[in-house]
């Protein structure tokens, strides 16, 4: 697949870079090999491969899920400017 000078400006666009005008060949040059990396990759059988966490095989450690406040609130508060009964105290918004 190629991509065109209007699509890497729209690329580029979408991503929020700024893109010079005589910059966009390349660009486009470049995310054109970018797919075909991804088409060599739709061409690999991986039939049978387990999905894999890490290069190495190892187990994670799992947790429970359970909500905790952290216990570390006196830390947290410590360098706030204005703290009540444990929350931050923020000064009154009114429309």
């Amino acid at each position: 697949m190629s991509i065109d000078i209007d699509t890497a400006r729209k690329v580029a666009k979408l991503a929020r870079i700024r893109v010079e005008e005589a910059d966009l060949p390349a660009l486009a040059t470049e995310l054109s090999g970018i797919l075909g990396f991804m088409e060599q990759l739709n061409e690999v059988d991986v039939e049978g491969v387990e999905p894999m966490t890490s290069v190495t095989p190892m187990h994670l450690r799992l947790r429970a899920d359970v909500v905790t406040d952290g216990n570390i609130t006196d830390q947290i508060l410590k360098n706030a400017p204005d703290a009540r009964e444990g929350f931050f105290a923020v000064p009154k918004v009114m429309e």
